[in-house]
Protein backbone atom coordinates (compact mmCIF):
# COMPACT_ATOMS: atom_id res chain seq x y z
CA UNK A 1 0.00 0.00 0.00
CA UNK A 2 1.00 3.81 -0.73
CA UNK A 3 1.54 6.66 1.33
CA UNK A 4 -0.80 8.31 -0.43
CA UNK A 5 -3.38 5.78 -0.60
CA UNK A 6 -3.35 5.21 3.00
CA UNK A 7 -4.21 8.95 3.00
CA UNK A 8 -6.77 9.09 0.82
CA UNK A 9 -8.48 6.12 2.36
CA UNK A 10 -8.32 8.08 5.68
CA UNK A 11 -9.93 11.34 4.02
CA UNK A 12 -12.49 9.46 2.13
CA UNK A 13 -13.93 7.68 5.56
CA UNK A 14 -15.18 11.47 6.18
CA UNK A 15 -16.87 12.21 3.33
CA UNK A 16 -20.99 11.12 4.31
CA UNK A 17 -23.58 12.26 2.07
CA UNK A 18 -26.18 10.70 -0.51
CA UNK A 19 -24.05 9.34 -2.88
CA UNK A 20 -22.67 6.96 0.39
CA UNK A 21 -23.34 3.79 -0.86
CA UNK A 22 -21.02 4.35 -3.93
CA UNK A 23 -18.77 5.70 -1.98
CA UNK A 24 -18.49 3.51 0.34
CA UNK A 25 -17.77 0.26 -1.97
CA UNK A 26 -14.93 2.33 -3.74
CA UNK A 27 -13.65 2.54 -0.52
CA UNK A 28 -14.51 -1.09 0.52
CA UNK A 29 -12.28 -1.68 -3.09
CA UNK A 30 -9.60 0.11 -2.26
CA UNK A 31 -8.77 -1.49 0.91
CA UNK A 32 -9.31 -5.05 -0.60
CA UNK A 33 -7.35 -4.53 -3.52
CA UNK A 34 -4.67 -2.04 -2.76
CA UNK A 35 -1.98 -0.74 -5.14
CA UNK A 36 -1.09 -1.76 -7.81
CA UNK A 37 2.13 -3.44 -9.01
CA UNK A 38 4.31 -3.67 -11.88
CA UNK A 39 2.96 -7.70 -12.39
CA UNK A 40 -0.72 -5.93 -12.41
CA UNK A 41 -1.61 -6.05 -16.29
CA UNK A 42 -3.51 -2.52 -16.05
CA UNK A 43 0.06 -0.68 -14.86
CA UNK A 44 2.69 -2.75 -16.41
CA UNK A 45 4.38 0.09 -18.25
CA UNK A 46 2.95 2.95 -16.24
CA UNK A 47 5.03 3.38 -13.11
CA UNK A 48 3.32 5.17 -10.30
CA UNK A 49 6.22 6.67 -8.40
CA UNK A 50 4.79 10.05 -8.47
CA UNK A 51 1.91 9.32 -6.62
CA UNK A 52 3.29 6.60 -4.32
CA UNK A 53 5.32 8.33 -1.83
CA UNK A 54 3.12 11.96 -2.28
CA UNK A 55 1.86 13.65 0.56
CA UNK A 56 -2.55 14.09 -0.25
CA UNK A 57 -3.36 17.52 0.33
CA UNK A 58 -6.76 19.22 -0.50
CA UNK A 59 -7.06 22.51 -2.22
CA UNK A 60 -8.98 25.42 0.21
CA UNK A 61 -11.16 28.12 -1.46
CA UNK A 62 -10.22 29.08 -4.74
CA UNK A 63 -10.71 32.62 -6.64
CA UNK A 64 -12.30 33.19 -9.94
CA UNK A 65 -10.16 31.98 -13.01
CA UNK A 66 -10.05 31.95 -16.56
CA UNK A 67 -10.58 29.12 -19.13
CA UNK A 68 -8.08 28.68 -21.80
CA UNK A 69 -8.88 30.98 -24.99
CA UNK A 70 -10.52 29.38 -27.85
CA UNK A 71 -11.12 31.91 -30.54
CA UNK A 72 -14.84 31.33 -32.23
CA UNK A 73 -15.73 29.21 -29.68
CA UNK A 74 -19.15 30.21 -28.50
CA UNK A 75 -19.60 27.96 -25.21
CA UNK A 76 -20.08 28.18 -21.89
CA UNK A 77 -17.60 27.43 -19.56
CA UNK A 78 -17.42 25.40 -16.19
CA UNK A 79 -14.37 26.14 -14.16
CA UNK A 80 -12.68 24.06 -11.72
CA UNK A 81 -9.22 25.46 -10.77
CA UNK A 82 -7.11 23.03 -8.56
CA UNK A 83 -10.14 21.04 -7.73
CA UNK A 84 -12.41 23.63 -6.74
CA UNK A 85 -15.66 25.06 -8.80
CA UNK A 86 -15.08 28.66 -9.15
CA UNK A 87 -17.81 29.38 -11.46
CA UNK A 88 -20.99 31.15 -10.55
CA UNK A 89 -23.80 28.42 -12.00
CA UNK A 90 -26.89 30.70 -11.00
CA UNK A 91 -24.83 33.83 -13.61
CA UNK A 92 -25.57 31.37 -16.23
CA UNK A 93 -28.33 31.48 -18.91
CA UNK A 94 -28.64 27.95 -19.80
CA UNK A 95 -30.06 26.79 -23.04
CA UNK A 96 -33.85 25.59 -22.90
CA UNK A 97 -34.10 21.60 -22.00
CA UNK A 98 -30.42 22.01 -19.73
CA UNK A 99 -30.68 22.10 -16.24
CA UNK A 100 -27.05 22.08 -14.00
CA UNK A 101 -26.30 21.71 -10.53
CA UNK A 102 -23.51 21.07 -8.65
CA UNK A 103 -23.28 17.22 -6.91
CA UNK A 104 -22.86 19.25 -3.58
CA UNK A 105 -25.97 20.96 -4.19
CA UNK A 106 -27.86 18.87 -6.23
CA UNK A 107 -31.40 19.34 -4.32
CA UNK A 108 -34.13 17.38 -6.18
CA UNK A 109 -31.60 16.00 -8.79
CA UNK A 110 -29.57 13.72 -6.41
CA UNK A 111 -32.16 10.87 -7.43
CA UNK A 112 -30.92 11.55 -11.17
CA UNK A 113 -27.20 12.09 -9.97
CA UNK A 114 -27.51 8.77 -8.46
CA UNK A 115 -28.84 7.06 -11.27
CA UNK A 116 -25.68 7.68 -13.13
CA UNK A 117 -23.08 8.85 -10.37
CA UNK A 118 -20.73 5.65 -10.76
CA UNK A 119 -22.98 3.52 -12.65
CA UNK A 120 -21.15 4.07 -15.74
CA UNK A 121 -17.69 3.79 -14.98
CA UNK A 122 -16.41 0.32 -14.38
CA UNK A 123 -15.50 -0.55 -11.15
CA UNK A 124 -11.98 -1.29 -11.96
CA UNK A 125 -10.25 2.08 -12.47
CA UNK A 126 -8.23 2.59 -9.40
CA UNK A 127 -8.35 6.11 -9.72
CA UNK A 128 -11.92 6.37 -10.66
CA UNK A 129 -12.81 4.50 -7.28
CA UNK A 130 -10.27 7.52 -5.25
CA UNK A 131 -12.60 9.67 -7.27
CA UNK A 132 -15.36 7.43 -6.14
CA UNK A 133 -14.69 8.40 -2.42
CA UNK A 134 -13.49 11.39 -2.87
CA UNK A 135 -14.92 13.81 -5.47
CA UNK A 136 -17.07 16.52 -3.75
CA UNK A 137 -17.04 19.08 -6.36
CA UNK A 138 -18.54 17.90 -9.93
CA UNK A 139 -21.57 18.80 -11.69
CA UNK A 140 -24.70 17.34 -13.03
CA UNK A 141 -25.59 18.23 -16.60
CA UNK A 142 -29.41 17.12 -17.76
CA UNK A 143 -30.34 17.54 -21.13
CA UNK A 144 -34.34 16.79 -21.57
CA UNK A 145 -35.96 14.77 -23.92
CA UNK A 146 -35.84 16.08 -27.81
CA UNK A 147 -33.62 19.12 -26.57
CA UNK A 148 -31.33 20.13 -29.39
CA UNK A 149 -28.57 21.99 -27.26
CA UNK A 150 -26.57 24.05 -30.11
CA UNK A 151 -24.35 25.94 -27.67
CA UNK A 152 -21.63 23.49 -26.13
CA UNK A 153 -20.49 22.96 -22.33
CA UNK A 154 -17.06 22.92 -21.77
CA UNK A 155 -15.84 22.12 -18.34
CA UNK A 156 -12.30 23.01 -17.66
CA UNK A 157 -10.14 22.03 -15.08
CA UNK A 158 -7.17 23.77 -14.05
CA UNK A 159 -3.58 22.76 -12.33
CA UNK A 160 -1.86 25.95 -10.82
CA UNK A 161 -1.11 24.51 -7.32
CA UNK A 162 0.42 21.60 -5.27
CA UNK A 163 -2.66 19.97 -4.61
CA UNK A 164 -4.95 16.71 -5.07
CA UNK A 165 -8.13 17.93 -7.13
CA UNK A 166 -10.74 15.33 -7.63
CA UNK A 167 -13.90 16.74 -10.04
CA UNK A 168 -16.49 14.84 -11.31
CA UNK A 169 -18.79 15.70 -14.49
CA UNK A 170 -22.07 13.39 -14.74
CA UNK A 171 -24.31 13.94 -17.98
CA UNK A 172 -27.56 12.38 -18.81
CA UNK A 173 -28.89 12.98 -22.30
CA UNK A 174 -32.75 12.54 -22.76
CA UNK A 175 -34.30 10.42 -25.63
CA UNK A 176 -33.14 12.05 -29.00
CA UNK A 177 -31.74 14.81 -27.82
CA UNK A 178 -28.14 15.98 -28.84
CA UNK A 179 -25.54 18.24 -27.37
CA UNK A 180 -21.89 19.21 -27.03
CA UNK A 181 -19.80 18.64 -23.97
CA UNK A 182 -15.99 19.74 -24.24
CA UNK A 183 -13.46 18.34 -20.93
CA UNK A 184 -10.12 20.60 -20.90
CA UNK A 185 -7.99 20.40 -18.91
CA UNK A 186 -4.72 22.17 -18.25
CA UNK A 187 -1.50 22.66 -15.99
CA UNK A 188 2.49 22.08 -15.94
CA UNK A 189 3.16 22.62 -11.74
CA UNK A 190 3.46 20.03 -9.58
CA UNK A 191 -0.17 18.45 -8.78
CA UNK A 192 -2.21 15.66 -9.11
CA UNK A 193 -5.58 15.56 -10.48
CA UNK A 194 -8.20 13.22 -10.61
CA UNK A 195 -10.97 14.10 -13.47
CA UNK A 196 -13.87 11.29 -14.40
CA UNK A 197 -16.89 12.04 -16.31
CA UNK A 198 -19.80 9.49 -16.79
CA UNK A 199 -22.18 10.14 -20.01
CA UNK A 200 -25.56 8.36 -19.98
CA UNK A 201 -26.80 8.51 -23.73
CA UNK A 202 -30.74 7.66 -24.23
CA UNK A 203 -32.40 5.98 -26.99
CA UNK A 204 -31.79 8.18 -30.49
CA UNK A 205 -29.53 10.88 -28.62
CA UNK A 206 -26.03 12.34 -30.19
CA UNK A 207 -23.36 13.84 -28.03
CA UNK A 208 -20.41 15.25 -29.89
CA UNK A 209 -17.89 15.01 -27.20
CA UNK A 210 -14.07 16.47 -26.88
CA UNK A 211 -11.26 16.00 -24.31
CA UNK A 212 -8.32 17.89 -24.36
CA UNK A 213 -5.53 16.41 -21.34
CA UNK A 214 -3.05 19.08 -21.83
CA UNK A 215 -1.27 18.43 -18.50
CA UNK A 216 2.29 19.14 -19.11
CA UNK A 217 5.60 19.30 -17.01
CA UNK A 218 5.28 17.92 -13.26
CA UNK A 219 1.61 17.66 -13.44
CA UNK A 220 0.15 14.46 -12.94
CA UNK A 221 -2.97 13.48 -14.34
CA UNK A 222 -4.85 10.31 -13.76
CA UNK A 223 -8.47 10.50 -15.24
CA UNK A 224 -11.16 8.78 -17.84
CA UNK A 225 -14.36 9.53 -19.69
CA UNK A 226 -17.17 6.60 -19.80
CA UNK A 227 -20.32 6.08 -22.04
CA UNK A 228 -23.13 4.49 -22.11
CA UNK A 229 -24.81 3.97 -25.08
CA UNK A 230 -28.33 2.70 -25.63
CA UNK A 231 -31.04 1.92 -28.66
CA UNK A 232 -29.75 4.24 -31.81
CA UNK A 233 -27.65 6.54 -29.80
CA UNK A 234 -24.56 8.58 -31.20
CA UNK A 235 -21.14 9.39 -30.08
CA UNK A 236 -18.89 11.00 -31.53
CA UNK A 237 -15.49 11.56 -29.23
CA UNK A 238 -12.49 13.11 -29.53
CA UNK A 239 -9.13 12.82 -27.52
CA UNK A 240 -6.41 15.26 -27.52
CA UNK A 241 -3.28 14.44 -24.77
CA UNK A 242 0.09 15.90 -24.25
CA UNK A 243 2.40 13.72 -22.15
CA UNK A 244 3.71 15.16 -18.46
CA UNK A 245 5.26 13.40 -15.73
CA UNK A 246 2.46 10.97 -15.64
CA UNK A 247 -0.64 11.58 -17.85
CA UNK A 248 -3.34 8.75 -18.22
CA UNK A 249 -6.70 8.58 -19.83
CA UNK A 250 -9.49 5.24 -19.02
CA UNK A 251 -12.14 5.05 -21.46
CA UNK A 252 -15.02 2.77 -21.65
CA UNK A 253 -17.80 2.70 -24.03
CA UNK A 254 -20.33 0.43 -23.22
CA UNK A 255 -22.87 -0.41 -26.31
CA UNK A 256 -26.36 -1.08 -23.98
CA UNK A 257 -28.83 -0.58 -26.59
CA UNK A 258 -28.83 -2.08 -30.15
CA UNK A 259 -27.93 0.12 -33.31
CA UNK A 260 -25.62 2.43 -31.60
CA UNK A 261 -22.88 3.81 -33.44
CA UNK A 262 -19.86 4.90 -31.71
CA UNK A 263 -16.63 6.30 -33.23
CA UNK A 264 -13.43 7.26 -31.23
CA UNK A 265 -10.47 9.35 -32.78
CA UNK A 266 -7.14 9.70 -30.19
CA UNK A 267 -4.69 12.14 -30.75
CA UNK A 268 -1.43 11.77 -28.14
CA UNK A 269 2.08 14.16 -28.22
CA UNK A 270 4.80 13.41 -26.40
CA UNK A 271 8.14 15.55 -25.41
CA UNK A 272 11.16 14.19 -24.04
CA UNK A 273 10.43 12.27 -21.53
CA UNK A 274 7.24 12.59 -21.35
CA UNK A 275 5.08 9.60 -20.18
CA UNK A 276 1.11 9.19 -21.46
CA UNK A 277 -0.97 6.00 -21.08
CA UNK A 278 -4.64 5.85 -22.81
CA UNK A 279 -6.49 2.59 -22.11
CA UNK A 280 -9.46 2.49 -24.09
CA UNK A 281 -12.15 -0.56 -23.41
CA UNK A 282 -15.21 -1.10 -26.37
CA UNK A 283 -18.30 -3.13 -24.71
CA UNK A 284 -20.65 -4.73 -27.63
CA UNK A 285 -22.81 -6.19 -25.31
CA UNK A 286 -26.09 -6.04 -27.88
CA UNK A 287 -26.64 -6.84 -31.61
CA UNK A 288 -26.34 -4.30 -34.78
CA UNK A 289 -23.62 -2.14 -32.65
CA UNK A 290 -20.70 -0.04 -35.12
CA UNK A 291 -17.31 1.00 -33.35
CA UNK A 292 -14.80 2.63 -35.20
CA UNK A 293 -11.85 3.85 -33.16
CA UNK A 294 -8.74 5.20 -33.98
CA UNK A 295 -5.32 6.20 -32.24
CA UNK A 296 -2.44 8.47 -33.02
CA UNK A 297 0.62 8.96 -31.41
CA UNK A 298 4.11 11.16 -31.60
CA UNK A 299 6.57 9.84 -29.64
CA UNK A 300 9.47 12.25 -28.91
CA UNK A 301 13.03 11.69 -27.94
CA UNK A 302 13.28 9.35 -24.10
CA UNK A 303 8.92 9.33 -24.35
CA UNK A 304 7.04 6.76 -23.38
CA UNK A 305 3.57 5.55 -24.69
CA UNK A 306 1.33 2.85 -24.04
CA UNK A 307 -1.76 2.52 -25.99
CA UNK A 308 -3.96 -0.54 -24.69
CA UNK A 309 -7.20 -0.84 -26.73
CA UNK A 310 -9.97 -3.65 -26.38
CA UNK A 311 -12.89 -4.35 -28.81
CA UNK A 312 -14.87 -7.04 -26.34
CA UNK A 313 -18.04 -8.31 -28.52
CA UNK A 314 -20.53 -9.97 -26.47
CA UNK A 315 -21.92 -13.58 -27.19
CA UNK A 316 -25.55 -11.81 -28.13
CA UNK A 317 -23.81 -8.88 -29.97
CA UNK A 318 -24.73 -10.61 -33.50
CA UNK A 319 -24.15 -7.98 -36.66
CA UNK A 320 -21.00 -6.21 -34.92
CA UNK A 321 -19.31 -3.74 -36.85
CA UNK A 322 -15.75 -2.46 -34.97
CA UNK A 323 -12.75 -1.43 -35.57
CA UNK A 324 -9.11 -0.31 -34.02
CA UNK A 325 -6.44 1.31 -35.24
CA UNK A 326 -3.06 2.52 -33.91
CA UNK A 327 -0.60 4.36 -35.58
CA UNK A 328 2.87 5.78 -33.72
CA UNK A 329 5.28 7.73 -35.27
CA UNK A 330 8.90 7.74 -33.14
CA UNK A 331 10.66 10.76 -33.87
CA UNK A 332 13.97 8.73 -32.25
CA UNK A 333 15.42 5.57 -31.47
CA UNK A 334 15.01 6.45 -27.99
CA UNK A 335 11.28 6.80 -28.04
CA UNK A 336 9.27 3.95 -26.85
CA UNK A 337 6.00 2.82 -27.67
CA UNK A 338 3.94 -0.04 -25.65
CA UNK A 339 1.10 -0.55 -27.88
CA UNK A 340 -1.36 -4.01 -27.51
CA UNK A 341 -4.66 -3.78 -29.56
CA UNK A 342 -7.41 -6.76 -28.82
CA UNK A 343 -9.97 -7.91 -30.01
CA UNK A 344 -12.30 -10.21 -27.99
CA UNK A 345 -14.99 -12.02 -29.82
CA UNK A 346 -17.87 -14.21 -28.93
CA UNK A 347 -20.41 -13.67 -31.55
CA UNK A 348 -19.96 -15.54 -35.02
CA UNK A 349 -21.58 -13.16 -37.23
CA UNK A 350 -19.31 -10.01 -36.59
CA UNK A 351 -17.12 -7.94 -38.97
CA UNK A 352 -13.90 -7.26 -37.01
CA UNK A 353 -10.36 -5.45 -37.83
CA UNK A 354 -7.40 -4.22 -35.63
CA UNK A 355 -4.30 -3.10 -36.30
CA UNK A 356 -1.07 -1.32 -34.81
CA UNK A 357 1.77 0.15 -36.53
CA UNK A 358 5.18 1.71 -35.03
CA UNK A 359 7.27 3.70 -37.58
CA UNK A 360 10.04 6.27 -38.13
CA UNK A 361 10.30 9.73 -39.71
CA UNK A 362 10.91 9.09 -43.40
CA UNK A 363 14.33 10.57 -44.04
CA UNK A 364 14.03 10.49 -47.93
CA UNK A 365 10.41 12.91 -47.31
CA UNK A 366 12.61 14.73 -44.60
CA UNK A 367 15.90 15.20 -46.91
CA UNK A 368 13.47 16.66 -50.02
CA UNK A 369 11.60 19.16 -47.70
CA UNK A 370 15.48 20.28 -46.42
CA UNK A 371 16.96 20.36 -50.18
CA UNK A 372 14.01 22.66 -51.21
CA UNK A 373 15.22 25.59 -48.54
CA UNK A 374 12.38 24.18 -45.93
CA UNK A 375 14.10 24.13 -42.00
CA UNK A 376 14.60 21.34 -40.69
CA UNK A 377 11.97 22.49 -37.35
CA UNK A 378 9.66 23.40 -40.36
CA UNK A 379 10.16 20.14 -42.20
CA UNK A 380 9.70 17.81 -39.22
CA UNK A 381 6.24 20.13 -38.27
CA UNK A 382 5.18 19.51 -41.40
CA UNK A 383 5.62 15.87 -41.34
CA UNK A 384 4.49 15.34 -38.30
CA UNK A 385 1.02 17.36 -39.01
CA UNK A 386 0.80 15.16 -42.21
CA UNK A 387 0.49 12.16 -40.06
CA UNK A 388 -2.05 13.39 -37.58
CA UNK A 389 -4.26 15.82 -39.54
CA UNK A 390 -6.43 13.92 -40.89
CA UNK A 391 -8.23 12.85 -37.26
CA UNK A 392 -8.11 16.81 -36.54
CA UNK A 393 -10.00 17.52 -39.31
CA UNK A 394 -12.17 14.95 -38.53
CA UNK A 395 -13.35 17.06 -35.70
CA UNK A 396 -17.25 18.43 -36.20
CA UNK A 397 -16.55 21.63 -34.40
CA UNK A 398 -14.88 23.93 -36.97
CA UNK A 399 -13.96 26.52 -33.73
CA UNK A 400 -12.13 23.74 -32.50
CA UNK A 401 -10.40 22.69 -35.37
CA UNK A 402 -8.77 26.21 -35.95
CA UNK A 403 -7.57 26.46 -32.58
CA UNK A 404 -5.80 22.94 -32.33
CA UNK A 405 -4.17 23.13 -35.54
CA UNK A 406 -1.35 26.26 -34.28
CA UNK A 407 -1.68 24.48 -30.76
CA UNK A 408 -0.32 21.41 -31.83
CA UNK A 409 1.87 23.33 -34.18
CA UNK A 410 3.37 24.91 -31.24
CA UNK A 411 3.69 21.38 -29.62
CA UNK A 412 5.63 19.74 -32.35
CA UNK A 413 8.20 22.54 -32.32
CA UNK A 414 8.81 22.06 -28.56
CA UNK A 415 9.23 18.10 -29.60
CA UNK A 416 11.91 18.69 -31.46
CA UNK A 417 15.24 16.09 -31.01
CA UNK A 418 18.29 18.24 -31.10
Amino acid sequence: MSQWLNQVIEQAKQVDDYLAPVRQQALQTLVNDGWPGRRDEAWRFTPLTAVTDRESQLAGAQKAAQAPDVEGLNAIDLVFANGQLVTDLSDITWPEGVSVSTLAEAGEHEAAVASVFGQVKPARHLFGLVNDALCQQGIFIDVAENANVETPIRIVNLATENVDAHTRVLVRLGESSRATIIEHGTGDTQSLTTAFAEYDIASSAHLEHYRFVMFTGEATQLGGSHFKLHDKSELNSTFVGYGSQLSRVDVDIHHAGEFADAKMNAIYLLAEGELFDLHSTIEHAMPNGTTEENARGVIGDRARAVFNGRIHIHRDAQKTLAELNNRNLLLSRRALINTKPELEIYADDVKCAHGATVAEIDESALYYLLTRGVTRSKALVMLNFGFIQELVNQMPNAALREWLLPVLSERFARMEVK
